[in-house]
């Protein structure tokens, strides 16, 4: 008998509310907090990526878009609110650091690591935030209100 009346669904909540603050804190303070603080140098450095994709203007606001997904998208995943866009900004941001990774002729371990969390990411896309989250209360609220 289970004491604790835990459910499976209670743990699949839990584990979505950890995956999404371990990896929310590394995008908002690993990736993010530098870019975003690096000023437009740092901007324009990161905003290169694009130019694979043929992308060659204003690279400076391409990083700081990027330093931004990373940025806000890892506070939005933490809070799992407006979630699956926030996702997506991340998962773009993902695709080009490992196309520019592949692109550079780096070797393939530097380009595995933003296509694993783009990975990750999918899966959370796909899950949703889970039971845990600022977007399940709203819209549990939501519909308490019908």
């Amino acid at each position: 008998m289970n004491k604790l009346n835990i459910t499976k669904s209670m743990l699949n909540d839990f584990g979505l509310l950890f995956l999404r603050l371990g990896i929310g804190l590394s995008y908002f303070a690993v990736h993010g907090l530098p870019k975003i603080s690096g000023g437009p140098e740092r901007w324009e450095r990161i905003g290169n990526a694009v130019s694979y994709f043929g992308i060659e203007f204003v690279p400076g606001l391409w990083g700081l878009l990027a330093a931004i997904a990373e940025t806000g998208g890892g506070i939005l995943i933490i809070l799992g609110f407006v979630f699956r866009p926030a996702l997506l900004m991340v998962i773009i941001t993902m695709i080009v650091a490992a196309t520019q990774h592949l692109a550079k002729g780096d070797p393939f371990s530097k380009a595995a690591y933003p296509m694993e969390m783009a990975v990750v990411l999918i899966a959370l896309f796909i899950f949703g935030p889970g039971r845990y989250s600022l977007q399940h209360y709203f819209s549990f609220k939501k519909s308490a209100l019908k």
